[in-house]
Parts: structure tokens; C-alpha cells; sequence
């Protein structure tokens, strides 16, 4: 049995101050506010639930679907940095290759390991491909996203993809119906065409802003469709990089309940500037920001979920909010039971200091490292 105080608390009801947590075995068996009389084992300034990670490619050098070390590696490098739940992203490939690596994951979200996998891509618009192989992008076809279900065992959680496509709308539908959750990301749709996925059964934004049309006066595109539909939760990239921190902050203050911060790390999070891969691109990281080699086109980010939290929080967005948006919203957003403190869920939790930097992680009731 291990007790944890906090200086302050994110439960379920908001931040509390004081607070603490009593774990036994691989749960939580109580919570509560104000001193303790007996002494925590652990005393902390800011007590989180762990973070939860809905889109994300790599870190420690490693990408995810390469082969089970790889993956490992990558599960490891943001667990220390306070992530408890992870979903695996898959770039653009073909299909047989995404057969490939789904089944790879697939055993690894059996084991607890991870919390599903999300396929980002191959049903990409052309116009905003990012970092994904032109060559490689198709429309979608429901034999095809059957495969993909059947070879995941059914562990495909999310999929990204653009509403103009030819059978996307219809391919919406039959994901909603599978219960997979569709992202309407790298898109060249208009206002219409994405409310139209809306209405199709799309309830995410594949990182706002980011490989999509933009907001015009006269032309709003999808961004503004997917961000005032209350239905829709939105992605952030909030590394300062992918948009404006004001943006983020606005966003933030707009819909507090529907942000969700991810972090889209490729395979340099963790590591020092150098050239690596996304998918089959070669990619330079310079001063920590990944482009494909020789573009200014940004592959990913080198971002962990502590430090969104933190750029958020410096560009003004209350911490209890910041928080929310790394614990319980991606929780919600794809239906996970965690990112809570609550009663009888997992014991995933993350010790800050007052500058919200992790200094210790707990995942299933045991510490990490």
C-alpha cells in the first residue's frame, strides 16, 4: 500500500488543495483532500493522473510497427516522461505493409501495453500529404478497411481520414459502425464537405490547423467545422512549433473540454538533433523540430505530453485546463477508462514539481525507474 500527497490534486471534480491518493496493489482504493495524519510515503507539489497520448509515431530513435523492440522502446521513452496511456500511430503504407505492423501492435495492445492503434493514413488528400508518401495514398475502400480490422484483431482505435475522397463519407460511417473512431485530418475539404463527415460520424480533428485547408473569411474550410461542432474533439500539437502558442491558448479558452494535446512524436522524441526516418522520408531534426530532408515540411514532432502541458501553460492556459487536456479529455475522446483519479481504476500517476516537470511516474500501481 503506498499513499501519495499532493500539494494540489487533479480529481475528478477539478484541481483540490491539498490532496492525496492511497494505491493498493495495481488500483486505486481511495482519494481525498486535506492533510493526512498519518505520513504519505511521497509528497509531491502537483499530483496528475498519467498522461494519455491518442497520437503518437515513436521516441528513443524507435518507430512503432517496425518490430516489437522498436515499439518497447518507444512505449518506454514516454512512459518517463509521465505518459501511462499510449495509442500507436502508423504513417501512409500500403496495405499489406499496414497488415504487417498492425498485427505486430495488435499484441502489444492484448498485453495492456498500449491502448489501440491509429491508422494515419493511407486515405489522405494529396494537397496536404505532410509527411506521409504521395505515391502511397489511396481512397478508401471498405474490403480494404476490413483487412485492416481483421489483422489488428480488432485493436484499431482511430483513423484519420479526408472527407473528399471518394467513399470516404461512406467509409465513416462503416468505421462509427465498427467502433473506430474517425479523425478528419490532411484534408483539402471545404466547410460543407467536413460537416458532412460530421454528420457521417466523425468526432475528431486530426491536429487542428495542421495539413488541412485554412480558415478564410469567405472560405472557413474544415478547421472551423470540426472546431465549433460540439460533437468533435480537436488535436493540438502545442510544441510552439506546429501553432502559435496564442492560438493554442485561445482554443484552449474556447473549448476547454474538447482539447486534446498529442504530441505526433516520430522517432527522434528523446533523442539529439540527426537525421532519421518517418515511414519510408528521410527526416532532419534541426533544434528539435523534425522536416523532411530538405523541405520546410515538418514531419511529427520531438514532443512529450509533459512538456505540451508546460508550453501550454506558458502561453497562458490555466494548469488544471493544460491538464485536462493530457489526462481526461484524450480519455474521453477515445473511450479509454483511465485519466482519472477515481476509485478502483488503474493507479497510473504522475508527480510534478512546481514547474511541471515529472518527477515521478507510476503506471498500474508500480513506479517507473
Amino acid at each position: 500500500m503506498t499513499i501519495i500527497f499532493g500539494e494540489k490534486l487533479l480529481c475528478p471534480t477539478g484541481m483540490i488543495s491539498p490532496g492525496w491518493v492511497e494505491v493498493a496493489d495495481e488500483r486505486i482504493l481511495a482519494w481525498g483532500s486535506g492533510h493526512l495524519e498519518s505520513t504519505p510515503d511521497l509528497c509531491t507539489e502537483i499530483l496528475s493522473p498519467g498522461f494519455v497520448d491518442v497520437h503518437c509515431h515513436g521516441g528513443g530513435g524507435a518507430s512503432f510497427g517496425s518490430n516489437s523492440d522498436q515499439t518497447s522502446t518507444a512505449i518506454e521513452t514516454h512512459l518517463r516522461n509521465g505518459t501511462t496511456t499510449l495509442v500507436a500511430s502508423l504513417v501512409t503504407a500500403t496495405i499489406p505493409d499496414l497488415e504487417d505492423q498492425v498485427r505486430t501492435l495488435a499484441r502489444f495492445v492484448n498485453d495492456g501495453l498500449l491502448a489501440g492503434i491509429h491508422l494515419e493514413g493511407p486515405w489522405l488528400s494529396q494537397k496536404y500529404k505532410g509527411a506521409h508518401a504521395e505515391k502511397l495514398l489511396i481512397p478508401p475502400i471498405i474490403q480494404d478497411i476490413t483487412r485492416l480490422i481483421e489483422a489488428s484483431e480488432g485493436t484499431i482505435s482511430m483513423v484519420t481520414i479526408a472527407p473528399e475522397l471518394p467513399g470516404a463519407i461512406e467509409a465513416i460511417g462503416f468505421m462509427s459502425g465498427q467502433g473506430i473512431l474517425a479523425a478528419i485530418g490532411h484534408t483539402a475539404a471545404d466547410f460543407d464537405t467536413a460537416q458532412a463527415g460530421i454528420e457521417a460520424g466523425a468526432r475528431g480533428a486530426t491536429h487542428l490547423f495542421n495539413a488541412m485547408s485554412e480558415i478564410h473569411h469567405r472560405e472557413p474550410g474544415p478547421a472551423l467545422a470540426l472546431w465549433m461542432d460540439d460533437r468533435v474533439y480537436v488535436e493540438l500539437i502545442c510544441d510552439g512549433v506546429h501553432v502559435h502558442p496564442d492560438l493554442i491558448a485561445h482554443v484552449m479558452s474556447v473549448s476547454p473540454a474538447k482539447v486534446v494535446l498529442i504530441t505526433d512524436a516520430m522517432a527522434a522524441c528523446g533523442c539529439t538533433d540527426g537525421d532519421y526516418t518517418l515511414g519510408d522520408l528521410p527526416v532532419e531534426v534541426r533544434a528539435g523540430v523534425a522536416r523532411i530532408a530538405g523541405t520546410s515540411t515538418i514531419a511529427g514532432s520531438t514532443l512529450t505530453l509533459d512538456k505540451a502541458v508546460r508550453t501550454a501553460v506558458k502561453a497562458g492556459v490555466e494548469v488544471e485546463t493544460a491538464l485536462k487536456a493530457a489526462t481526461c479529455n484524450p480519455a474521453d475522446y477515445l473511450g479509454l477508462n483511465v485519466g482519472r483519479i477515481e476509485v478502483g481504476s488503474w493507479a497510473d500517476l504522475v508527480c510534478l514539481d512546481a514547474e511541471l516537470l515529472p518527477t515521478r511516474v507510476m503506471r498500474h500501481g508500480q513506479w517507473v525507474g
